[in-house]
């Protein structure tokens, strides 16, 4: 049976204490992390600490997180995950309120899943969603558990044929994938939306800007409309399970593993994983 942690305790999944009250459950009123873990190791555990904290300060929380390596780390080893790739889940659920109370509840939980993740392929193909990001969302830039939207739209995805979906902004502007962030590439350089887009902060966004810059390639962050997506030369993805990951097909339009995307994916591998994608 899967052992997770909670509240500052190792429970069985059976044993999960959430409130019929809870508003994260009712409501959506919580937050999230998705991290990797690779042979018991969390890739960027600080980093994901530092954008739940700040989440979480938006919304006024003072929740009580872990020790993360060390509470991951035992984590993987309670549930046999110590080698290969895991993928870590931290949650913040709101507990028991008044809805118009944004404030923690008593029987709030914080709580920590560790589950097997496959070694994810080099590239996938994504479509262009018919619904907008709201870049002027109380939401945008928190990874909250509010996720119908993404679902509703991976769905819509999926039925097509399509395994992402990409999302322009209420301005016309590109912002993000359901699970991604992404990058175009055009004439060798990076353009990627920017976060007044109304996208969400990504960390492997963030680690791939820093190594784009370590690497020489020129990256702008700007607000850039769909046209954009029509002359880019390479279209990747990037998120914290998958890293950089090519987009051979977006739409109808066949797309190469280019250059760029494959300097980016070993770079990517290197730092986060210490191997060599090849």
């Amino acid at each position: 049976m899967t052992t997770l942690w909670c509240n500052g305790q190792w429970l069985d999944a059976w044993d999960f204490p959430a409130s019929p009250t809870d508003r994260g459950f009712m409501h959506g009123l919580g937050l999230f992390e998705t991290l990797l873990a690779v042979d018991g190791r969390p890739v960027f555990a600080e980093l994901h600490l530092q954008r739940l904290l700040e989440s979480c300060s938006r919304l006024g929380w003072k929740p009580a997180i872990p020790d993360l390596h060390e509470t991951i780390a035992e984590l993987l080893s309670h549930n046999e995950l110590g080698s290969g790739r895991s993928r870590i889940r931290i949650a913040v659920s709101a507990g028991s309120g008044r809805v118009q109370d944004l404030t923690l509840g008593a029987d709030h939980i914080v709580w920590i899943t560790a589950t097997a993740a496959a070694m994810p392929p080099a590239t996938t193909c994504a479509n262009l969603s018919p619904w907008r990001r709201n870049e002027h969302s109380a939401l945008a830039g928190m990874k909250s558990a509010s996720y119908a939207e993404n679902l509703i739209a991976l769905e819509h995805a999926d039925r097509l044929g399509f395994e992402e979906t990409l999302f322009l902004n209420t301005a016309g502007h590109l912002c993000e994938a359901a699970t991604s962030n992404v990058f175009l590439v055009c004439d060798g350089a990076l353009r990627t939306p920017a976060l007044d887009a109304g996208c969400l902060p990504g960390i492997t966004r963030s680690v791939v800007l820093g190594l784009a810059a370590d690497l020489g390639i020129p990256c702008e962050e700007a607000l850039f409309d769909a046209s954009w997506l029509d002359r880019a030369d390479e279209i990747f993805l990037t998120s914290s399970i998958r890293g950089v990951m090519g987009l051979s097909r977006f739409g109808d339009r066949p797309l190469p593993h280019g250059p760029v995307t494959a300097r980016l994916r070993e770079a990517w591998n290197l730092a986060a994983i210490g191997k060599s994608s090849h």
